[in-house]
């Protein structure tokens, strides 16, 4: 038990459970069941975004990606368009939103490492230009998702949300790639020390840039998922997600210094974050205490975070 206390991922669960408790005590108990599948399925989609931020944060300081919104918001569009409402066309959609993520993690580090701007202004650049190109290929148009994924990413299996099983195992997959592999291994230690790392003969560049990609890409799969649950692409779907995927990283205990990530501290602090709002919605407050108490929150964790080391830069 003391081992489990100690990893930085429990508390996020553990405050998880408190708010959950106090949800359901709020309101007598009912429709605890539906409470659940709703946390579940809209933890998710930050579950989802927030795996890709993560990876960018343990790249050490300075290293976040701000294109995030806009991404989820041109993937969702353009791969409902190309799609037409057809179930056909579900795949080469979904390739066509991997395809827009991989363009824009591309266009991210091409002006992070030619152009030499930090990259908290160039994927902040990337974002006007993608949220841009989304307007422009909108049109005003909500067009709805093929009847065979709208049906997917709302339904439910075994009594879990789909969207959440396609969380899960995207989750399994970065977990894997961050514990078992040699790219996990790198982007560890170029967070801990990027000047230890490029004197070990680590390819800096070519795990920075695979990183900014694995980011967009996951941005894009989001949105096309969000997307179509919502039954259409629209041009502020993604705007909460900014605040969110940065929130769950930090709130779920990765090391905001870089070097250090924590998969399973994403989903706890995704579902805690959700369920904070449930609960805020439950006694009326608005979005605007819901953004003030997101902010504290962060602040608070930071605080709390303040000791911990990952190593001399």
């Amino acid at each position: 038990m003391t081992a489990l206390m100690r990893k930085p991922w429990i508390w996020s669960f553990i405050a998880t459970a408190l708010v959950f408790l106090t949800t359901i005590l709020v309101t007598g108990g009912a429709s605890m069941a539906g409470l659940a599948q709703a946390t579940l399925t809209f933890a998710a989609f930050s579950v989802i975004v927030g795996i890709g931020q993560m990876l960018v944060i343990t790249l050490g300081p300075g290293n976040i990606d701000l294109s995030v919104p806009a991404t989820m918001t041109l993937a969702g569009t353009v791969a409902l368009k190309l799609m037409g409402v057809e179930d056909g066309m579900v795949v080469p959609g979904l390739l066509v939103a991997i395809g827009i993520g991989v363009l824009i993690g591309t266009g991210n580090y091409a002006l992070i490492k030619l152009l030499r701007i930090p990259p908290i202004i160039a994927t902040l650049s990337m974002s006007f230009v993608v949220q841009s190109t989304a307007i422009w290929t909108n049109r005003g148009l909500r067009i709805k998702p093929p009847p065979v994924l709208a049906d997917f990413t709302t339904s439910t299996t075994a009594g879990i949300p789909n969207v959440a099983i396609i969380a899960l195992i995207l989750s399994a997959i970065v977990w894997v790639l961050l514990q078992k592999t040699v790219y996990g291994r790198w982007i560890a230690a170029i967070g801990q020390s990027i000047r230890a790392a490029r004197m070990a003969g680590i390819p800096i560049d070519g795990i920075r840039f695979i990183t900014y990609v694995l980011c967009a890409v996951l941005a894009s799969i989001c949105g096309y998922l969000l997307a179509s649950f919502s039954g259409g692409a629209a041009l502020n779907m993604g705007s909460e997600y900014l605040l969110m995927s940065i929130a769950v990283v930090v709130i779920g205990g990765t090391a905001v210094a870089g070097g250090d990530s924590n998969v399973p501290g994403i989903w706890g602090a995704s579902l805690f974050m959700f369920l904070v709002v449930s609960m805020l919605n439950t006694y009326g407050f608005g979005a605007g205490v819901r953004l003030i108490l997101t902010g504290l929150i962060i602040i608070a964790v930071i605080m709390l975070a303040g000791g911990r080391t990952v190593g001399k830069r």
